[in-house]
């Protein structure tokens, strides 16, 4: 893998996902009680043996450079090689669809032009999955490919990711939106570095396309080839995705199939205190990291650091981000309740399965 580099895309925006990323950009949404979206693609490239990773901001950076720091909790704080931070264009969170805007590779051309790394593997920062990338690579030299783009068996219908048309490996087309049951390209692929410079000067006049537009229509000029991920995937788009796939990882395989203690998901430590069990506090099926204290009732739910759920508080289907307090009596059901925020005594806030409530996070002053 000393051969490959990293770029991991982030410069792009969703108002599906409504408050949530109001001050932040997806690529840092909380997720899983103590991560960030961001921490899996940058785990799953340093996991594979990638030391060279670009990662390319959207103009609200702010919230993403305060977690990923230099890198030093994915050991890509090196003299050589390590963490790249590549500025993103200003156009770029436009669309959620143009997640390899064409012009963010070319504002930051210099990144590949001064690396001696033949290949370039890139992904989007909002699939949640555990991929090692070694076996793409692998498959991609087998092949002799200039592209190949990472594809699974999507288990539902999705109009934010793409159907991958192939013919005994080969890709004749990528189009928008996909069925269940159709192949999704899940937004990683891998690319000869020196193709993808040509690319970018080649579609100069287009630059404000995603580079599988431009190349819609040209896969007979190029071979593009596939590679199957069978493992867990969530793509993170809307409130209803958000919320799925945190209440996911409460799922025993799920969590063994993301969290492979092999393949560990990195994320900026926080050296919190042990969570505090008060001795009549009730817990079923929930995420609870360190930090908390719980004397009421959690159920099927996914907490965060430093999250306090007083005595006789209920938080039931729920995603309770860090730094909140459930005081006695509150009630909170199918909601997501986001950082510092303090749900007073005997306040009832409940959601529906179809619709939940969202409490944005509350400002500091």
């Amino acid at each position: 893998m000393d051969k490959v580099i990293g770029i991991i895309t982030a410069n792009y925006d969703t108002p599906e996902l409504e408050t949530l990323t109001k001050d932040r950009t997806i690529a840092s949404l909380p997720y899983c009680g103590r991560y960030r979206l961001i921490d899996f693609p940058l785990s799953n490239m340093v996991n594979s043996g990638i030391e060279t990773v670009g990662l390319i901001l959207p103009y609200k950076y702010r919230s993403i450079i305060d977690h990923i720091g230099i890198g030093k909790e994915w050991s890509l704080d090196k003299k050589n090689g390590g963490l790249f931070i590549l500025p993103g264009s200003a156009f770029g969170v436009t669309s959620s669809s143009k997640r390899f805007l064409l012009r963010d590779f070319g504002r930051n051309s210099v990144y590949l032009r001064r690396s001696p790394s033949p290949y370039v593997i890139v992904t989007s920062a909002n699939i949640v999955c555990n991929i090692d990338y070694s076996k793409l690579y692998n498959a991609h030299l087998e092949s002799g490919a200039d592209i190949t783009v990472v594809q699974t068996t999507a288990r539902h219908d999705n109009t934010y990711l793409s159907t991958v048309i192939s013919e005994n490996g080969r890709v004749k087309d990528i189009e928008k939106s996909v069925k269940k049951g159709d192949k999704a390209f899940i937004d990683s692929f891998i690319i000869n570095r020196e193709l993808l410079v040509d690319i970018i000067e080649g579609y100069k006049a287009v630059s404000y396309s995603d580079l599988f537009e431009c190349l819609k229509g040209s896969y007979g000029q190029f071979d593009v080839r596939t590679f199957d991920y069978e493992g867990y995937g969530k793509s993170v788009f809307t409130v209803d995705a958000y919320f799925d796939g945190n209440m996911d990882s409460l799922a025993y395989e799920v969590d063994k199939a993301l969290f492979d203690p092999k393949r560990p998901i990195l994320t900026k430590e926080q050296d919190s205190a042990p969570t505090k069990y008060g001795r009549n506090c009730n817990v079923k099926n929930a995420v609870i990291p360190a930090g908390c204290k719980i004397e009421g009732h959690v159920e099927n739910s996914v907490l965060f650091r430093n999250v306090v759920i007083e005595k006789g508080a209920t938080v039931k289907n729920s995603i309770i981000m860090q730094g909140c307090t459930v005081k006695s009596g509150a009630v909170v059901e199918n909601a997501i309740v986001d950082r510092r925020n303090i749900i007073d005594c005997d306040t009832i806030i409940k959601g529906t399965a179809e619709k939940k409530i969202i409490i944005p996070k509350k400002e500091t002053r």
